[in-house]
């Protein structure tokens, strides 16, 4: 895959529209509780600046849904990136386009904030998106993308606006570092090579497991979605999360991995409770006995731990989505957890696809012993199903 990169851009003196994604978490007080995708493009923002470019970022915020919504302005965004940068930073309110393009012409400011994408109904609505990416397009005379964890869906600013810069766009240096990543654990992975996949539900996850049956020696896999597994394996499992509809799916899945000789490892034991609260009544039991009613699967048991840590021992390439428990609880994120210090004690190529995985690696303070943190959950699992976003096919 050719890769656009942002070097070979004349950037000189050119006014950039940078779309970023700052859709970070906060707390009940707005302020900003991970700012890693904050941190993770100031290479670019720092490059462009160096090369005397004039940087208008673009980004989005939670789900506002075409509203103007105080709690999720980025002007704290603006404020935050000033601390980090030490130089001024521009926020451009929501305005029309017009205004805003006069505030960045007249002022002697190098870096800018727009107000959230999604408070202009175009940047969501298909029906808008052509028109808003063709307003925005005249604040810059070139485009980069450096938003991986926003280049999965069709939006305005992604898709429709990069396709307006034709030869003056690239991606960014963050973006560049995802896809050349995630390639190369797709397309030349060293063997043994093991995904471990967890969340809740098979349904968001089928395609990129089904993706990786060919590729992959041994699938690792929990969570919630688990639960779908075994009732297709006639295992009782009490009033655990299960999506009936894909009964079928995980059935075709297992015997898709039996044909290819894909060895497929599911919990032995698991750690269930009584309500789905943090003070439930939880104990340990080996799968192999079913749940009983009442109960509910909330994290892989010791076994388990055991087991996946034994086979990952032999890993030379490991690509783990998704949390192998309900992680947001801390008696039942243990699993997770062990499986997090199991990985960062191998020498081999590890790349979480974003998500509660990187939570939890983060949590524990070990980012430093993985290979790669990718910064987009949803956009990382998309992209080694399909080899490409929308965001990067509008670039290429």
């Amino acid at each position: 895959m050719e890769t656009f990169s942002l070097t070979p851009l004349s950037c000189k003196n050119k006014e950039a529209l940078v779309r970023v994604d700052f859709n970070v978490p906060l707390d009940k007080n707005g302020n900003i509780t991970d700012d890693s995708r904050i941190n993770a493009t100031l290479p670019t923002i720092k490059y462009l600046l160096k090369e005397n470019a004039k940087v208008i970022l673009l980004s989005h915020l939670g789900r506002p849904n075409g509203k103007q919504d105080p709690k999720l302005s980025l002007q704290f965004i603006a404020a935050d990136l000033e601390k980090k940068l030490h130089q001024k930073v521009l926020f451009l309110p929501f305005d029309s386009i017009e205004n805003n393009k006069k505030k960045i012409t007249e002022s002697d400011a190098s870096l800018f904030v727009m107000e959230n994408l999604r408070f202009y109904a175009g940047e969501e609505d298909a029906t808008l998106a052509k028109e808003f990416a063709k307003k925005l397009a005249t604040l810059g005379n070139l485009y980069v993308n450096d938003a991986f964890s926003a280049s999965h869906r069709k939006h305005a600013s992604v898709y429709f606006l990069p396709k307006l810069f034709k030869g003056k766009s690239a991606f960014g240096l963050l973006m560049e570092k995802e896809i050349t990543m995630l390639t190369s654990l797709t397309k030349n992975p060293q063997h043994p090579f093991f995904a471990i996949i967890g969340g809740a539900k098979i349904s968001t996850k089928i395609g990129v497991l089904k993706s990786l049956v060919e590729k992959v020696d041994a699938f690792c896999i929990g969570g919630g979605m688990a639960y779908t597994f075994f009732k297709a394996l006639g295992v009782s499992i009490g009033d655990s999360i299960v999506e009936n509809d894909f009964i079928e799916t995980a059935k075709e899945f297992l015997s898709l991995c039996k044909q290819t000789k894909t060895s497929v490892y599911l919990p032995t034991d698991v750690v269930i409770a009584d309500s789905f609260s943090l003070d439930a009544n939880f104990k340990v039991i080996a799968i192999e006995n079913g749940i009983p009613k009442g109960w509910e699967g909330m994290d892989i048991g010791p076994s388990t731990e055991e087991l996946f840590s034994n086979k990952l021992s032999s890993a030379k390439s490991v690509f783990w989505n998704g949390p192998l428990g309900v992680f947001e609880l801390p008696n039942f994120a243990k699993g997770t957890n062990k499986i997090a210090k199991t990985l960062s004690e191998l020498s081999c190529t590890k790349i979480v696809g974003g998500g509660d995985s990187v939570s939890a690696i983060k949590k524990a303070h070990l980012e430093d012993k993985f290979t790669f943190l990718s910064t987009g959950g949803g956009a990382s699992l998309s992209f080694i199903e399909s080899g490409t976003l929308p965001g990067i096919e509008a670039i290429e």
